[in-house]
Protein backbone atom coordinates (compact mmCIF):
# COMPACT_ATOMS: atom_id res chain seq x y z
CA UNK A 1 0.00 0.00 0.00
CA UNK A 2 2.81 2.42 0.85
CA UNK A 3 4.43 1.78 -2.52
CA UNK A 4 1.17 2.56 -4.29
CA UNK A 5 0.82 5.87 -2.41
CA UNK A 6 4.40 6.86 -3.22
CA UNK A 7 3.86 5.95 -6.86
CA UNK A 8 0.58 7.95 -7.09
CA UNK A 9 1.66 10.95 -4.97
CA UNK A 10 2.73 13.12 -7.97
CA UNK A 11 -0.68 12.54 -9.54
CA UNK A 12 -2.51 13.39 -6.30
CA UNK A 13 -0.40 16.53 -5.86
CA UNK A 14 -1.03 17.68 -9.44
CA UNK A 15 -4.78 17.18 -9.06
CA UNK A 16 -4.74 19.07 -5.75
CA UNK A 17 -2.86 21.99 -7.34
CA UNK A 18 -5.29 22.13 -10.25
CA UNK A 19 -8.30 21.89 -7.95
CA UNK A 20 -7.06 24.59 -5.60
CA UNK A 21 -6.31 26.96 -8.50
CA UNK A 22 -9.75 26.31 -10.03
CA UNK A 23 -11.44 26.86 -6.66
CA UNK A 24 -9.54 30.10 -6.03
CA UNK A 25 -10.50 31.51 -9.44
CA UNK A 26 -14.15 30.44 -9.25
CA UNK A 27 -14.43 31.55 -5.60
CA UNK A 28 -12.90 34.95 -6.33
CA UNK A 29 -15.23 35.56 -9.27
CA UNK A 30 -18.23 34.42 -7.26
CA UNK A 31 -17.31 36.60 -4.28
CA UNK A 32 -16.03 39.81 -5.89
CA UNK A 33 -17.63 39.85 -9.35
CA UNK A 34 -21.05 38.40 -8.45
CA UNK A 35 -21.03 39.72 -4.86
CA UNK A 36 -22.14 36.42 -3.28
CA UNK A 37 -21.06 35.09 0.11
CA UNK A 38 -18.02 32.83 0.17
CA UNK A 39 -20.07 29.98 1.63
CA UNK A 40 -22.47 30.04 -1.33
CA UNK A 41 -19.53 29.97 -3.76
CA UNK A 42 -18.61 26.40 -2.81
CA UNK A 43 -21.86 25.21 -4.37
CA UNK A 44 -20.34 26.18 -7.76
CA UNK A 45 -17.61 23.54 -7.48
CA UNK A 46 -17.55 20.51 -9.72
CA UNK A 47 -18.33 17.11 -8.19
CA UNK A 48 -15.28 15.55 -6.53
CA UNK A 49 -13.97 18.81 -5.05
CA UNK A 50 -15.20 18.15 -1.52
CA UNK A 51 -11.66 18.39 -0.04
CA UNK A 52 -11.07 21.90 -1.43
CA UNK A 53 -11.78 24.74 0.97
CA UNK A 54 -11.95 28.50 0.43
CA UNK A 55 -10.68 31.39 2.53
CA UNK A 56 -10.70 35.10 1.77
CA UNK A 57 -8.69 38.18 2.63
CA UNK A 58 -11.08 41.12 2.21
CA UNK A 59 -8.28 43.67 2.60
CA UNK A 60 -6.55 42.48 -0.58
CA UNK A 61 -9.70 41.05 -2.25
CA UNK A 62 -8.02 37.67 -2.50
CA UNK A 63 -9.58 34.20 -2.29
CA UNK A 64 -7.43 31.15 -1.55
CA UNK A 65 -8.38 27.61 -2.47
CA UNK A 66 -6.58 24.84 -0.63
CA UNK A 67 -6.40 21.08 -0.29
CA UNK A 68 -5.04 20.19 3.16
CA UNK A 69 -1.35 19.21 3.16
CA UNK A 70 -1.11 19.16 -0.65
CA UNK A 71 -1.76 22.49 -2.39
CA UNK A 72 -2.90 26.07 -2.06
CA UNK A 73 -3.48 28.75 -4.73
CA UNK A 74 -4.88 32.28 -4.58
CA UNK A 75 -6.74 34.55 -6.97
CA UNK A 76 -6.99 38.34 -6.60
CA UNK A 77 -9.78 40.59 -7.86
CA UNK A 78 -8.23 43.01 -10.37
CA UNK A 79 -11.14 45.28 -11.27
CA UNK A 80 -12.07 45.24 -14.96
CA UNK A 81 -9.77 42.26 -15.56
CA UNK A 82 -11.79 40.11 -13.14
CA UNK A 83 -9.99 37.63 -10.93
CA UNK A 84 -6.43 36.57 -11.71
CA UNK A 85 -4.43 33.73 -10.21
CA UNK A 86 -1.44 34.98 -8.28
CA UNK A 87 1.92 33.56 -9.35
CA UNK A 88 3.13 30.53 -7.43
CA UNK A 89 5.79 31.19 -4.81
Amino acid sequence: MTGFLIWKFPSFKAQAELGSAYAARVGCSCRYVQGRSLDSCQSDFEPGMELVSLAEDPATRTVTGSVPLLASRSARYAGASGCLLTPED
